[in-house]
């Protein structure tokens, strides 16, 4: 079985976690939260990582939930992590974190950004929220980006599941750059330079300090998703058929 990540770590300290599942567009199945959970508890604990940097390789970051992998992987449980402890062990990760997006940056795949410190978009890529046009809530994904693009954005993304640029991902505070994807690799060691001459213990400190300026809090948004919780419904398991089919849902007026 092919794995579903890569790892590179230069003698610097940067760790680089490759989604490797370019068959499908690095959307994420079961196995690769799992490992991705692993990675992020190993390198918070690490002493030799200074730096996490998430990329994708292929033509895209990472398109979200694999839908095709839903109904014959293990669903999240003790055993297996959901999404929502993937972004939340990504968020908290005590060193700094850099994304660098290409392509498509998706649901799952769009809060993985939110959750890192920095973003660097090359010019062609593009985001969006897609879950209500398969008839799901994004609630797992929305703690995350509400505190990166705010409510008001998250209201029409999440409502619309429309596409957007790596210009608006900058203009709404997703993306602290977009650069031209032959640069991509000089900006991201621009960024982890800089970051590298910061002290690592004042950085652990920090990262820890900046939960308690949000409001509301992480811990707060979560408890919230939790409570609310929804079951698989009807339109979830019409949303996904008319995917899996190439059709328009049922809801969609012809």
């Amino acid at each position: 079985m092919a794995e579903t990540l890569k790892i590179d770590r230069s003698p610097r300290g940067v760790a680089t976690i490759w989604l490797n599942r370019p068959e499908r567009s690095n959307a994420f199945d079961q196995r690769m939260l799992d490992e991705l959970a692993r990675e992020f508890f190993a390198h918070a604990s690490d002493d030799g990582t200074r730096i996490v940097v998430l990329r994708g390789i292929g033509r895209h970051f990472c398109a979200g939930a694999d839908l095709n992998a839903r109904d014959g992987e293990p669903q999240a449980s003790p055993a297996h992590a959901s999404l929502v402890d993937v972004l939340a062990a990504l968020d908290r990760l005590p060193k700094p974190t850099i994304a660098v997006v290409h392509g498509a940056a998706a649901g799952g795949g769009a809060a993985l950004t939110a959750c890192c410190d920095v973003v660097l978009a090359c010019d062609g890529a593009f985001f969006s929220i897609p879950e209500v046009r398969v008839g799901m809530v994004p609630l797992g994904v929305a703690p995350f980006l509400i505190r990166a693009i705010g409510q008001r954005n998250f209201r029409r993304y999440g409502l619309t599941a429309e596409r957007f640029s790596a210009a608006e991902g900058l203009r709404i505070g997703l993306v602290h750059a977009v650069v031209a994807a032959d640069s991509l690799d000089d900006s991201l060691a621009e960024i982890a330079d800089a970051l590298l001459q910061g002290a690592p213990g004042a950085q652990r400190e920090l990262k820890g300090e900046l939960e308690h300026y949000t409001a509301p809090s992480l811990a707060e948004l979560l408890a919230r998703r939790a409570a609310h919780a929804p079951a698989r419904t009807a339109e979830a398991i019409e949303g996904i058929a008319s995917f899996k089919e190439k059709r328009k849902p049922s809801w969609y007026p012809q």
